[in-house]
């Protein structure tokens, strides 16, 4: 996912379907319909891989997951919808599954609860294609130490996905800043997965905010049962809230420059010019022809056309003389300059005769 250079919104189901594959798949269906580029599901076919036998969140998760042929049917129909399919493994089981069957996703992901599992880790690192590591609420050496144990078997396609995993997250837990840092250094690419409140009116400003620290892929959990009850409803927005998260997107990435922010526009290489805009070397006084340019008999000014000259190329025409009168306010350039120029020395390069 490191050639992501544009916004790319992944559509989170999460558990929202609570086993309901046909909601799944109404939720796929929309996320098609909307264009996001990807969307995401969890995994989790080994419960006793997850939780603790006395868990109280078991009898939870076994109701709510989806079978190894829902997930099946739910990649399938993801990608008849011309959508990328992340799939967050919370188990062992689930990377086996989708490396026995080699499964063609985008990413698989390991959530920050997992970050350190080296054991999930020994099977993503064996994946074809980008890692994304959930980072929410992880120190600088648990990030490191499974960034390291990635790259030491191989795995360099690795992302990181910046995002409090605290539903919904307030505006002081989202540290967006540390995008920025922790992409420099680790010299990986970054993703922000926002939980703000639906209901929060800067939902979707504060949901595209990453793109300023070089966060092009963008989390959002959505829904189409807007109000109901559900897992992940605290961060859920509404179809027509994810429709704005990507306009908003479009145009902050429009504004910081899109594809090519080091390029000029033809508006802004006009703005430019030296002359009418930016200041052209002029002379202060009249100069007459043989005269030399001096720091007294030139100034800066606006004027009406366009001068072939930079503005900091005068330097290079002190201690000149000019090649015909130039009255005060005219431009200063190459064309009314006599050059004088001095041979090299060259006689380094010369036989010495010995």
């Amino acid at each position: 996912m490191k050639e992501i250079k544009r916004p790319y919104i992944i559509g989170e189901t999460a558990f929202h379907h609570e086993g309901e594959i046909n909601f799944l798949l109404e939720l796929i269906d929309e996320a098609g319909r909307v264009g996001l580029d990807a969307i995401k599901f969890h995994a989790l076919f080994d419960v006793n891989d997850y939780f603790v036998s006395d868990h109280e969140g078991v009898p939870i998760i076994e109701k709510i997951s989806l079978s190894k042929e829902q997930m099946h049917v739910a990649i399938d129909h993801a990608k008849s919808k011309n959508l990328d399919v992340v799939l967050l493994c919370n188990d062992v089981s689930s990377l086996d599954w989708v490396l026995e069957n080699n499964i063609a996703l985008k990413a698989v992901e390991i959530h920050a609860t997992g970050l350190n599992d080296i054991f999930l880790l020994e099977k993503a690192a064996t994946f074809n294609n980008t890692v994304i590591l959930g980072i929410g609420g992880s120190t600088i050496d648990e990030i490191k130490f499974a960034v390291d144990y990635l790259n030491e078997r191989g795995k360099k396609d690795v992302f990181l996905m910046h995002g409090f995993q605290n539903y919904p997250t307030s505006y002081s837990d989202i540290f967006l800043e540390r995008i920025e840092k922790i992409g420099h250094l680790f010299d990986l690419p970054m993703g922000y997965a926002d939980h703000t409140d639906p209901t929060d009116v800067n939902n979707e400003w504060i949901s595209v905010l990453g793109l300023t620290k070089g966060a092009f892929v963008i989390e959002k959990h959505f829904t189409t049962k807007v109000g109901e009850k559900r897992i992940d409803s605290q961060a859920a927005v509404s179809l027509k809230q994810i429709l704005k998260v990507k306009e908003l997107a479009g145009l902050l990435h429009q504004v910081l420059g899109g594809d090519k922010p080091l390029d000029y526009s033809l508006a802004e290489l006009k703005y430019g010019n030296t002359g009418p805009m930016k200041k052209a070397p002029v002379a202060r006084v009249s100069i007459k022809s043989g005269e030399k340019i001096t720091r007294d008999n030139i100034a800066f000014k606006r004027t009406k056309e366009s001068a072939n000259i930079l503005q900091k190329d005068l330097i290079k025409l002190l201690n000149l003389s000019v090649s015909k009168n130039i009255d005060p306010d005219e431009i200063i350039d190459y064309s009314k300059v006599n050059f004088e120029f001095n041979l090299a020395d060259t006689s380094q390069f010369k036989n010495t005769g010995k």
